[in-house]
This record gives structure tokens, C-alpha cells and sequence, in this order.
């Protein structure tokens, strides 16, 4: 894994960077919050371990401001503050874990295999739930459709078509299917309802900058 340490401590730093490059991880140190915040917003680190007590701003700090910039890498905090007070902070502030100095270099690392096995279990699970399309997002369980942030109102036939064409992704998809399968296998083959809810599905997509639906004549649509 590709893990940033922050930590202004020199002697703290070494041992945690020699002790996970022997454990296989490419290690990146920095000694500010401000250098921290910085690598973390650019991206490509699998984990953060964040020291509490740095020289320019609290990591406390560092966290929030990271999360509400968006930024979901793993944090885990290392500080000398042990009280319940200080834990609740950190782990409201956005952190993974919370790890009291001194440890033992064998409870960090099980804490790291403890925090990447529930973020993965996470991702897994939403990889299961929410379906992607560029930067249109389709949120199965919450019912929720968006684009780029953007939230598209949906009915619940127009969601159910969407889906649809999100789950087969470049398949063109009848109408016969849309119809069997969002409204029910008894519908009227001579109904012209999937042709109005492709319409309106359309110009909600449109207004957000979403992807096209593609009409594929004789055959059906796909998600362009």
C-alpha cells in the first residue's frame, strides 16, 4: 500500500517508516499538517496515519477538513492524548482509528489490517448497491440518482428504466424488456408508455449533463 505518515517527531517517523517499508508499503513522510493535507488532497495514498499535535494545526483539524473536502482514504491517529474525550474527537472528525502513544508496532499494524479490511468490506458492499456510469450515480438502496453531485428527481418507473440501462451498460436493451420487467409481463405490447418515459428520462439526463440514451431503431435503447 502506498501510506502517508504525519509526523513532526523524527525519531516517531523513522521507526513507523522503517517498520512498514519492511512490511512491504511505500511509506511518504511529512512533518506539517499543511504538507499532510496537501498529499492527501492530490490523491494516491491507500492510508493516512496522522499525528494530533503538529507544529502548524491540530490533526484533528487536518481530518475534518479532509473529509469535508471529499477525501475518503483511510486516517488513522496517532497521539499521546488517551482520554475518551480526545478519541471522541478524532473519531468525529472524520479518523478511522485512534491509536494512544506509545504502541507497539504490532498494534499498529493490526490496526491498519483491521481499518483496510472494514473499508473494503464497505466499498464492496456500495460496489453492490450504487451503480456508476461516468459521473452518473444510481443509489439502489437510497433510491437516489445524481450526476456530478447533482441530484435528478426520478418517479419510480423512470428510476427502474435507468437501472436497466445502467446494469447492462452499452447493451441495447427492447422496449419489450422495459415494459416486462418496470411495469409488469401483462402489459399491453401496443402501449407506447416505455416511448414516454424514455422521453421524459431523456430531458431530466440532459438538463444534468448526464449520459445519452441512445435510440437504437428496430431494436431498442442502450446507455450511450
Amino acid at each position: 500500500m502506498n501510506i502517508l505518515v504525519v509526523e513532526d517527531e523524527p525519531l516517531v517517523a523513522d521507526f513507523v517508516r522503517r517498520g512498514l517499508t519492511a512490511e512491504g508499503h511505500h511509506v511518504t513522510v511529512v512533518d506539517t499538517g499543511m504538507a499532510g493535507q496537501g498529499h492527501a488532497l492530490a490523491g494516491g495514498f491507500d492510508l493516512m496515519l496522522l499525528d494530533v499535535n503538529l507544529p502548524d494545526r491540530q490533526g484533528f483539524e487536518v481530518c475534518e477538513q479532509l473529509r469535508g473536502s471529499g477525501v475518503a482514504v483511510p486516517i488513522i491517529m496517532l497521539t499521546a492524548r488517551d482520554s475518551v474525550e480526545n478519541r471522541i474527537q478524532g473519531l468525529r472528525a472524520g479518523a478511522d482509528d485512534y491509536v494512544v502513544k506509545p504502541y507497539a508496532f504490532e498494534e499498529l499494524l493490526a490496526r491498519i489490517d483491521s481499518v483496510v479490511r472494514r473499508r473494503t468490506r464497505t466499498q464492496m458492499d456500495q460496489e453492490a448497491t450504487v451503480l456508476c456510469v461516468g459521473a452518473l450515480s444510481l443509489d439502489k438502496l437510497a433510491k437516489r440518482v445524481s450526476c456530478g453531485g447533482q441530484a435528478i428527481e426520478l418517479t419510480a418507473k423512470e428510476f427502474g428504466i435507468l437501472e436497466m440501462l445502467m446494469r447492462r451498460l452499452g447493451a441495447v436493451i427492447s422496449r419489450e424488456q422495459i415494459l416486462n420487467t418496470v411495469w409488469s409481463v401483462n402489459a399491453d405490447p401496443l402501449t407506447n408508455i416505455v416511448e414516454v418515459y424514455i422521453g421524459r428520462l431523456r430531458r431530466k439526463l440532459a438538463d444534468a449533463g448526464a449520459p445519452v440514451i441512445e435510440t437504437v431503431r428496430g431494436f431498442g435503447y442502450r446507455l450511450g
